[in-house]
């Protein structure tokens, strides 16, 4: 299948990804556009990955203040260089990142800086759960597995889905970003602040 312009103009719309790697990704699926997008995200991870061990140095402060005024979020964005944190992309992705952490209310980046004791608690209560359904203990392992999962993607940012588009999540966006950006981008702190709390 040939692979016009405006199938590339199209994929890179959707995507943000460049001409040229949009252009690739539609031969590599013979022009269908979902099996490209998913080509990008697989090597745009594979890109992110090689990304990440740079140094962020430069980045924007993001902020958001819901219309009611009762809740406010600052939440640090790192990047490399100055040129990429000053641009309307970069600081896009900022503001995003806000209104994620204003509505879902995460309480920690990923799953590793969950607290220790908050995590045994959740597993026990998990645990016990199972237990009172009835459940052998080798299958209720699996199930406070999969409840911890579920538990993660509440309260682990980047675990989270995107609150525009919720086939992805916040992991997927900023990896999405570093192929876009071509510089490593990670997210430092970030508040949420609620009148009252």
């Amino acid at each position: 299948m040939a692979i016009t312009a405006a199938m590339v103009k199209e994929l890179r719309e959707k995507t943000g990804a460049g001409m040229m790697d949009c252009k690739k990704a539609l031969e590599a699926s013979g022009g269908d556009t979902e099996k490209a997008i998913a080509w990008l995200r697989e090597k745009g991870l594979a890109k992110a990955q090689k990304r990440a061990d740079r140094a962020t140095a430069e980045g924007w402060i993001g902020s958001y203040i819901h219309s009611n005024g009762k809740i406010g979020v600052m939440i640090e964005l790192k990047c490399e260089t100055d040129f990429v944190a000053k641009s309307d992309r970069f600081q896009q992705l900022a503001k995003d990142l806000a209104m994620q952490v204003a509505a879902a209310n995460p309480i920690c980046l990923k799953p590793e800086d969950l607290p220790q004791d908050l995590l045994e608690k959740e597993k026990e209560i998990y645990l016990k759960q199972a237990k009172e359904e009835g459940k052998p203990d080798h299958i209720a392992e699996k199930i406070v597995e999969g409840r911890l999962k579920k538990y993660y993607k509440e309260v682990c940012l980047l675990e989270q889905p995107f609150i525009k588009d919720d086939s992805k999540t916040i992991a997927d966006l900023l990896n999405e970003a570093v192929v876009a950006l071509g510089e490593n981008i990670q997210i430092g702190r970030f508040v949420r602040l609620s009148l009252g709390e």
